[in-house]
């Protein structure tokens, strides 16, 4: 049976909660929602649209199989809402919306006594400013003309009567133009968090509020209960499985207001990533470190916890006191059985024959992946075809690779492919000659195998790695691939030619001495499924 976390909330209401079918348990169901007429109910919380995110895409259908009614709750993007089904799974995105930032809203004017009150203050003195020079243009042209009526040597100059109109036009647009430098001072100072007072107050609040200073640093995690927290009150779930950092308060609070109804509610934080060591998604100063007191207020909450790596496993026990180590539940594929269906994969899509070497990249873009290496790569690597899996095309780190492969005249190797179904990616990728994981040093980095890492070694790829710790370890041990220092260009091409020059000898590590049986989704849902249980049953005590 997997480790589970110890439960530090308290839980009060019947003595007894649901299990799916085929429990040992036989106990009575609590009755309220008319509970014993349905089967246990869990709610997946997402911060993102769901559907660029396998993970939870397979938690939702595995579990549903698995007989939980199954509810997943993401984040509409855009604010364009939807609903469709995953499997058994019911899919609902809810429109966040973002509030600014209480500091982001006061006045401006306590910090610099120059600067405007508000936003529309400046905009009137601006547009009153345009129309006061307007107006002294005006009144200029028609003294001009009716002096020119009266004497043309006149033509040319200034009429003494509109000088004191036109200076005073010109010093109040200065003076407001001074006032409106001042307002963006305080507006840049109070986005960067460089002043020494912002400095001395992102202190002050972590010092002396602790783990609570996320509620001052980043009052933005409020607009996810606003949006959340309703959604799953009004599914009042059995299970909330809460996946990532933004979603453990949402969903702490949510499994807190059940004990005040009398409910018990198993709480499953789902931790994708070690926090402390994550490259920061948002560029304010004050986020990240808001996030980790978040992150460690509502830790205390979960019932269970799951990751995606025993040495990620083994960082949350020391980080968040963990009295036993969470279950580990890896990024691995779905197999899916063949159905008949014909579909093109990557090579297919590239349009290109199969003595065409190519290196296919599945999954994010950013510039932490280090696809810039890649595409260096490719003018010493003639002939070699790269194909892109993405979701966004049009976003920028992909726009950026491909001009350099405009500058560099490789353009025409690089190929730009679409996602697909997380049951088809391992048949959609095994048409390539390599799969490549070129990504760059970070804490998070190298602690676990990355989902296109099972991905691929289900394709049966080569795999080409940087020497990031856990997974270039892994290619070392089974042989089934390249490992290169990661951001080199030239070791990134040496690892490249080897593997090509004798594919069968990385792709016979498949044959016995890669884990694949074990590297399956469906074995992490079962390890899933006893999570959820075992939650379940540490809210009723020994049976």
């Amino acid at each position: 049976m997997p480790s589970r976390t110890r439960d530090r909330t308290i839980h009060s209401g019947e003595p007894n909660a649901m299990l799916p079918p085929g429990d040992a348990r036989t106990d009575d169901v609590p009755a309220d929602d008319d509970a014993s007429a349905r089967r246990p109910r869990v709610v997946i919380l997402v911060d993102n649209d769901v559907r660029r995110d396998s993970r939870v895409q397979k938690q939702a259908r595995s579990m549903a199989e698995h007989g939980w009614d199954v509810r997943v709750l993401g984040l509409a993007p855009r604010g364009e809402t939807a609903r469709w089904e995953i499997g058994g799974a019911q899919v609902r995105l809810l429109k966040v919306t973002t509030h600014r930032r209480p500091y982001e809203a006061r006045s401006p004017r306590w910090r610099n006594p120059l600067a405007f009150g508000s936003q529309e203050r400046e905009r009137q003195q601006q547009l009153a400013a345009d129309r006061r020079r307007a107006d002294v243009t005006l009144r200029l042209a028609r003294a001009r003309n009716a002096a020119l009526a009266k004497d043309r040597t006149l033509h040319r100059a200034q009429p003494v009567s509109q000088l004191p109109r036109r200076a005073l036009a010109k010093a109040l647009g200065d003076l407001v133009g001074l006032r409106s430098r001042a307002t963006e001072s305080v507006r840049r100072k109070r986005r960067t968090q460089t002043a020494p007072l912002d400095r001395a107050a992102t202190w002050f609040h972590v010092k002396v509020r602790g783990p609570k200073a996320w509620r001052q640093l980043d009052s933005h995690l409020w607009d996810f209960e606003a949006a959340y927290g309703p959604a799953i009150d009004k599914l009042r779930p059995d299970v909330i499985h809460a996946n990532d950092f933004r979603m453990l308060g949402a969903g702490a609070r949510a499994k807190m207001r059940g004990v005040m109804q009398g409910r018990k509610i198993a709480l499953v934080w789902d931790a994708h990533e070690f926090l402390p060591g994550a490259k920061p998604w948002n560029d304010h100063p004050r986020w990240h470190v808001a996030q980790m007191a978040h992150e460690r207020e509502f830790a205390a909450y979960a019932d269970e916890v799951v990751t995606v790596s025993g040495e990620l496993a083994e960082l949350l026990v020391e980080r968040h006191g963990l009295s036993r180590t969470p279950s580990v539940v890896l990024n691995c594929p779905t197999i899916a059985t063949d159905d008949g269906s014909a579909r093109p994969g990557v090579r297919e899509l590239c349009g290109v024959g199969p003595e065409t070497p190519i290196l296919v990249y599945s999954g994010s873009p950013s510039r932490q992946r280090g696809l810039g290496t890649v595409i260096e790569a490719l003018p010493a690597l003639p002939g070699v075809h790269v194909a892109l899996v993405v979701a966004v095309p049009e976003s920028a780190p992909v726009v950026e690779v491909v001009e350099r492969a405009q500058e560099l005249g490789v353009a025409d190797r690089l190929h730009l492919l679409p996602y697909v179904a997380p049951e088809h990616v391992v048949e959609y990728l095994s048409s390539a000659d390599i799969g490549l994981i070129p990504i760059q040093h970070f804490p998070n980095h190298e602690i676990a195998l990355i989902t296109k890492f099972f991905e691929y070694s289900h394709a049966r790829l080569p795999i080409v790695v940087s020497d990031v710790r856990a997974m270039s370890s892994q290619v070392k041990a089974t042989g089934q691939g390249e490992v290169f220092v990661a951001d080199d260009v030239a070791d990134f091409t040496r690892a490249t030619q080897a593997v090509l020059a004798d594919p069968a000898r990385y792709r016979s590590a498949y044959d016995d001495r890669v884990p694949l049986s074990d590297w399956t989704w469906e074995r992490q849902a079962e390890i899933l499924d006893e999570v959820y249980r075992t939650g379940v049953r540490s809210l009723n005590g020994p049976s």
